[in-house]
């Protein structure tokens, strides 16, 4: 079906419900409904009536807009963060068998450094979104990255490799929990799915990061199996060169973030806050940059105010403080305002409802359970290309590299075919999440049947394909399964359980032995379960709009 069709449908069974909820308010929007889609999350005035009716109205003013210049932007800008989700995990791989053969350490401790680091980035910056919005977070992330990543390839030692590798990761950490708020929160419902489509930059990510590393790491590296004592670090500069050169870029992604698009703050945010004049502000913004004109007006937030007074007043009552009392006097005043700000209500906005409670713990489960099981395969897949290849009497540093792009050219197509899959009537998000996860388990179980190089090779592009899908849908469906006033807070949590059950894959690895199949059996089932109970969301977000 058409997605004008699609919406004509909605419009007309939906109109009466919308005209009816506007003429309670008093308002004459003079913005067109986008009717149904506001059924993601059902019974949404549990959730917060006021600001879910601000929410509406602002998605019907982002339909008014359209896709215009400004989201197209958004679609590079963010993009980046996930180019530089993707790239760095890559990075650290493709580390592991020069740093090893000049440092001889165990690798996994690499791989335990950067989750750490991840961990640690997606919960503060994820969080710090929803208290002092998306701007500081989209920006600051990427120059992080970029400025240790440089100071790491300096590194004397493993261990200040290691501290390095953290440090950049706290910046790589932040970028999907606040780089899907904010494309989300400013295109309009019927382009949700290029949410999905965004993973292609996650895709281009590994290629970049393999295409760099063949020439400068496969030139001038020691061979994989040497010895610290054979491998002096003259003879071993490729992995530092390549950290210089995917320093430097991510520093100029910054800086093409920073200094040549303005960022306005999200209108959702901001509504959120209490701030609706902001917000009205920037959508009539947007929609000038776009060569539109918006009927948004602040009465039309206003109004909706109505729906709870009582809350408002009580709110307003709180921030007035008019001087009454001993908290509401001087710094102490200060300060235990500042305080609110950080308790859990984001967190509770996650589990308002039993059916949001529900939908927010599986997504933490799934996004644990590949949490474990993409770093344990993916974080070691060119160490796993170079230890079988030298057992199929092929593992040369070359060609372990050449494989690497290989799979991460074979990778590319996966974000556009999750594209389409999402927004098939039978598969939708729901549906294409579950297919390919388990798909992915079941290519890491059929890599271990190969005898030869080329069959792990082919095996290896089938897990390349079905996990940039899965990757994809994962990163679009769990934002959109969170209100907006808490979507930072949602995706940090998610990604948090992703990031710890990501340092436990080392520790797996420490334990299991590389050289045999245990972490792929491990890593295989972990997908397998993860995308049966994909199927047990309550809510299936393709044709209707994220509040």
């Amino acid at each position: 079906m058409s997605t004008a069709a699609t919406l004509s449908q909605w419009q007309d069974n939906e109109h009466d419900r919308e005209k009816s909820s506007m003429e309670k308010a008093d308002v004459d929007t003079k913005i067109a409904p986008v009717g149904g889609l506001y059924d993601i999350i059902e019974d949404e005035s549990a959730v917060d009536p006021i600001y879910t009716a601000k929410a509406k109205i602002l998605s019907d003013a982002f339909q008014e807009i359209g896709m215009g210049k400004y989201q197209w932007y958004l679609f590079v800008l963010t993009g980046f963060g996930w180019f530089s989700d993707n790239l760095w995990p890559v990075v650290t791989g493709l580390l592991l068998p020069p740093t090893i053969a000049e440092f001889g350490y165990q690798g996994a401790w690499l791989k335990f450094a950067q989750a750490l680091g991840s961990l640690a980035g997606c919960v503060f910056w994820g969080i710090s979104s929803d208290i002092w919005g998306r701007r500081w977070a989209f920006n600051l992330t990427l120059f992080i990255t970029g400025v240790f990543a440089m100071a790491a390839g300096a590194s004397p030692n493993a261990t200040a490799l290691c501290a390095l590798v953290a440090a950049w990761s706290v910046g790589v950490g932040g970028n999907l929990p606040v780089d899907s708020a904010v494309f989300l929160e400013f295109i309009p419902p019927t382009h949700q799915y290029l949410l999905t489509v965004l993973s292609v930059w996650w895709a281009i990510g590994q290629l970049v990061g393999s295409l760099v590393a063949w020439p400068l790491i496969a030139t001038f590296s020691c061979p994989t199996s040497a010895t610290p004592a054979e491998c002096p670090r003259a003879s071993n500069a490729g992995w530092r060169y390549f950290l210089y050169a995917m320093g430097g870029f991510m520093t100029l992604l910054f800086f093409l973030r920073f200094f040549a698009f303005h960022l306005h703050e999200s209108p959702r945010f901001l509504v959120g806050r209490g701030r609706d004049a902001e917000a009205v502000e920037v959508v009539h913004r947007v929609a000038e940059f776009n060569g539109r004109s918006s009927s948004l007006s602040l009465e039309m937030l206003r109004a909706c105010e109505k729906l709870g007074q009582g809350e408002v007043e009580e709110t307003e009552k709180e921030k007035r403080g008019a001087g009454k009392g001993a908290d509401s006097k001087g710094v102490k005043a200060s300060v235990m305002r500042k305080l609110r700000t950080f308790s859990g209500v984001h967190v509770k906005g996650l589990f308002a409802t039993p059916k949001l409670a529900f939908s927010t713990t599986i997504l933490i489960v799934i996004w644990a359970l590949i949490g474990l099981a993409f770093p344990l395969y993916n974080g070691f897949i060119p160490y796993f290309l170079a230890t079988r290849g030298a057992d199929f009497g092929d593992g040369s540093v070359y060609i372990t590299y050449r494989n690497q792009v290989i799979l991460s050219v074979v990778g590319l197509p996966g974000a556009l075919i999750a594209g389409w899959m999402v927004e098939l009537p039978y598969l939708g998000r729901k549906g294409t999440l579950a297919t390919s996860t388990v798909l992915t388990g079941v290519f890491l179980f059929a890599a271990t049947t190969a005898r030869t190089s080329d069959a792990l090779l082919g095996w290896n592009c089938g897990y390349s394909v079905t996990s940039n899908i899965m990757y994809g849908v994962l990163y679009a469906l769990s934002p959109e399964l969170f209100p907006a006033k808490d979507r930072g807070t949602g995706s940090a949590l998610v990604a948090a359980a992703n990031h710890i059950c990501g340092a436990l894959a080392p520790i797996v690895a420490i334990y299991a032995n590389l050289t045999t199949s245990v972490p792929i059996y491990v890593a295989g089932a972990c997908f397998i379960l993860g995308g049966l109970l994909a199927f047990l969301l309550p809510f299936e977000p393709r044709g209707k709009a994220s509040i």
